[in-house]
């Protein structure tokens, strides 16, 4: 038999040769063929467990064959939730067991409208462009200044998009259905051709309604003639000729109506269709030449369309007007709202001389009622009877009601100085300096809290809706959802009729021809992926660089390499710090869009390098970016031909970059994803060639069983609980017999002062563990079956005691 130490150099010298050997194998390739193709179909544990090819195909995988009987057990196993530490599978001290559960996603389904990471985006874009409005508001108005002062005429002003909407926003004029010629004429017209126009409309409007009325007027006599020549057959003889006046007086309303009006029937039932439509028409015409009236007074176009001789298109104290328009057609008060409304009623408030006067004027109540945090149900008579109270007098308004607002409401009357009738005592003011800023600051405060309560409420409301989700068509037909999510995108005020919206929803942006990609507009292709729609319109998988469970698995891979080894302070420390950058990666993958956006994050990429064994130092961003291009399956691909490739396999699978670097995601429900899929064939391949290698020796299992755990083995603990680990360390380090007996602390401490446990993160260091193993392990095993052998199959040969297995188990299960 060839020696043990030969073959094993024979197999890893080239390992990937020998994996592909064994890949090659027909009864492997058959098996592996089948596993792909079938188990993306699979969507239960049920359907899973009856498929007994699947199911064995990946117990195998994960070195479980021996329990693929106890299904009952691995359906327990399979939907644990991992991220529950007393799940079933994280109660089991053998890893194996989450291993396998961690291959499969049965425990939760992918498909959803929003992650968290993109729900907090879209809160994120919402609320920024709130804070963002007032800059916003700002600068439109620096813009329609500037701008307004080089038009010459107004076609030049028509055709400025920019100045257009925002005088269009101002007077509300339909942006997206006004007539050109319309508006034109409306600047160009003299004030009067427009008052005339409106006029004229108000009388054909006021002619339409009278002989509407009338209309009625006949319906409702005849049919009340009908029902009182009913009463008047019925009725006593003393009766009747009350009810006959009735009826002469409604038949002298019919004749009358009958000589003004069409014939009764369907003459006047068209009439008033008629009438009905021409009313609504010239309703909507007189709002817009309204609307053209003042939109004419702010505008110095001469008749022509020119600008008037060494004039200009509007004046300087027209833009001012409009400017402050501007800044309150926002559909909240920004900080620029509120310093025009202090500016107000600061110089306003010296000419109040009654109580009246000032809650008269709606702009100065506002104020006050904000400034100092009254409700909106303080009304302008609550604010007079606060203002008018005896402070003195224990019976007056302010010392009798207000409950919870009553210390606002003694505040606000100490703001003042009216007397109980409402006026002013002689000499004074309404309010002193002092008195005023105190109103001010208050206002400052409070002038947004009605505007931050909503959006709380808002935000809370769309938390709770959008996961009621279950098509495209339930978020566009939710009028509130609707509104918020185009808001947070600056859609708000866009032609987006249901249809459009849903084109763009379930846009493919990987396809540049997607109607989301044509409107070359990124706030739509952002919205398309704040969420994850189908094309269907059915909820899809999140299109992120990595599947939750990818995302959970490689911050916790940094987690337990950064804090294995040292003493238990040092473990603590960089457990801690760890755990702080494992939070910076859960939350910034979930952002990243490309695979350049992946590599250009240092903090990352080092993250999961390191998450994988590998020293991020000297490895360059280009060979990164080849391992990532690699097909996995393609044996000539640079992943599958480079030295260091099977180190990268499963970081490459775990996530969902094409070869253009661009994210696509699988099908949402599936129940394992690329990492899974690839890990468990590359696992079925790993044992099926220690299986192989140790029909005719086992010592060569044993070492390349050893080789591919060495990534995993941390403490002693970890050896001692694997009775082929420790066979390989009995034979490499000539360890005593009855070592094994001992009890498992004593086990330990021999373990930790014959090696350092960190040594089988070396490369180098574990492979002359192997070589000494191997070239040992014949000399110790000169029969025909081994004992090494025996611990692989489940034999009962020499190993660690019952007793010292048992209080292993109680050690590992207590946490150590």
């Amino acid at each position: 038999m060839v020696s043990t130490y030969l073959n094993y150099s024979r197999i890893t010298s080239d390992l990937r040769t020998s994996l592909n050997r064994v890949a090659d194998q027909p009864l492997v390739a058959r098996e592996a063929q089948y596993y792909k193709e079938n188990i993306g179909s699979v969507k239960t544990v049920d359907a899973f467990l009856d498929d007994y090819r699947l199911y064995a195909y990946a117990m195998k995988a994960h070195g479980l064959e021996d329990m693929a009987y106890a299904k009952a057990f691995m359906r327990q196993v399979l939907e644990s939730d991992l991220k529950d530490k007393d799940s079933f599978a994280n109660r089991l001290t053998d890893e194996r067991y989450r291993n396998f559960a961690e291959a499969f996603n049965f425990s939760t389904s992918s498909a959803t409208a929003q992650t968290t990471a993109q729900q907090d985006a879209l809160i994120g874009l919402y609320n920024e462009r709130v804070s963002n409005l007032d800059t916003v508001l700002k600068g439109d108005n620096a813009y329609f200044n500037a701008a307004m002062d080089l038009v010459t005429n107004v076609d030049q002003f028509l055709g400025n998009e920019r100045l257009r909407s925002y005088a269009f926003g101002i007077f509300n004029i339909d942006k997206r259905n006004y007539s050109y010629d319309q508006v034109r004429y409306a600047l160009t017209s003299e004030p009067a051709d427009l008052a005339n126009s409106q006029t004229a409309a108000q009388t054909r409007r006021t002619d339409a309604e009278k002989t509407l009325t009338d209309l009625e007027t006949r319906e409702t006599a005849v049919k009340d003639i009908t029902t009182l020549t009913a009463q008047l057959a019925a009725a006593a003889e003393a009766d009747k000729p009350a009810i006959q006046a009735q009826i002469d007086a409604k038949n002298a309303i019919v004749a009358d109506l009958d000589t003004k009006l069409p014939p009764r029937g369907d003459q006047s039932n068209a009439l008033a269709s008629q009438l009905s439509t021409e009313v609504s028409l010239l309703t909507r015409q007189i709002s817009m030449l309204d609307s053209y009236r003042q939109l004419n007074a702010a505008f110095n176009f001469e008749p022509d369309g020119s600008v008037p001789a060494g004039g200009k298109a509007i004046t300087d104290e027209k833009k001012k007007m409009l400017n402050e328009a501007y800044i309150f057609s926002s559909p909240r008060l920004t900080p620029s709202g509120a310093v025009l409304n202090r500016d107000y009623f600061e110089q306003k408030i010296g000419s109040i001389t009654t109580v009246a006067e000032l809650v008269a004027d709606t702009r100065m109540l506002n104020y006050v009622r904000t400034a100092f945090g009254l409700p909106p149900t303080a009304v302008g008579a609550t604010i007079e009877n606060i203002l008018t109270s005896d402070i003195n007098d224990p019976n007056s308004y302010v010392n009798k009601f207000g409950g919870e607002y009553n210390k606002a409401y003694k505040a606000l009357l100490a703001a003042f100085n009216f007397k109980p009738d409402g006026t002013l005592p002689a000499d004074t003011k309404p309010q002193t300096a002092a008195q005023t800023k105190t109103t001010t600051d208050g206002y400052m405060v409070h002038y947004n809290d009605a505007d931050d309560e909503d959006d709380e409420s808002k935000i809370g409301r769309y938390k709770l809706q959008i996961k009621t989700l279950k098509t495209v068509d339930d978020l566009i037909g939710n009028s509130e959802l609707r509104s918020f999510v185009l808001s947070a995108f600056g859609l708000e005020k866009e032609d987006l009729t249901p249809r459009r919206l849903k084109q763009i929803l379930t846009s493919d942006l990987n396809n540049p021809a997607s109607y989301a990609n044509s409107l070359r507009d990124e706030r739509y292709t952002k919205l398309v992926k704040a969420f994850n729609f189908n094309p269907d319109g059915t909820l899809g998988a999140p299109k992120l660089a990595q599947n939750e469970a990818d995302i959970v698995n490689m911050a916790k891979a940094y987690i337990v390499e950064k804090s294995r080894f040292g003493t238990e302070e040092e473990k603590k420390t960089a457990k801690t710090k760890a755990e702080e950058e494992s939070k910076y990666y859960t939350t910034q993958i979930q952002k990243v869009e490309t695979l350049d956006d992946f590599l250009k994050d240092k903090r990352l990429v080092d993250i999961v390098l390191i998450g994988a064994g590998i020293d991020p130092e000297g490895v360059k961003t280009d060979y990164l970016k080849q391992m990532f291009a690699s097909d996995l399956d393609d044996r000539k691909s640079f992943i599958n031909t480079d030295p260091n490739g099977l180190k990268y396999r499963e970081i490459v699978s775990a996530f969902n970059f094409d070869k253009d670097g661009k994210i696509v995601s699988g099908e949402a429900g599936q129940i394992q994803t690329r990492r899974g899929l690839i890990t468990t064939i590359d696992l079925y391949l790993n044992q099926t060639l220690e299986e192989n290698e140790g029909a005719d020796n086992a010592g060569v299992r044993l070492a390349l069983y050893f080789k591919r755990k060495a990534s995993e083995i941390t403490t002693p603990y970890d050896l001692l609980a694997d009775n082929a680990l420790m066979q390989v360390i009995r034979t490499a380090y000539s360890m005593p017999e009855g070592m094994a007996s001992a009890k498992i602390e004593m086990q330990a401490a021999y373990i930790e002062r014959t090696m350092d446990i960190k040594d089988l993160q070396d490369p180098d260091k574990l492979e002359k563990l192997l070589q000494r193993f191997t070239a040992l392990y014949d000399v110790e095993n000169n029969t025909d079956v081994s004992p090494g052998l025996a611990i692989l199959t489940g034999g009962s040969g020499g190993g660690i005691s019952a007793d010292a297995l048992f209080s292993l188990a109680q050690l590992r299960s207590g946490g150590r």
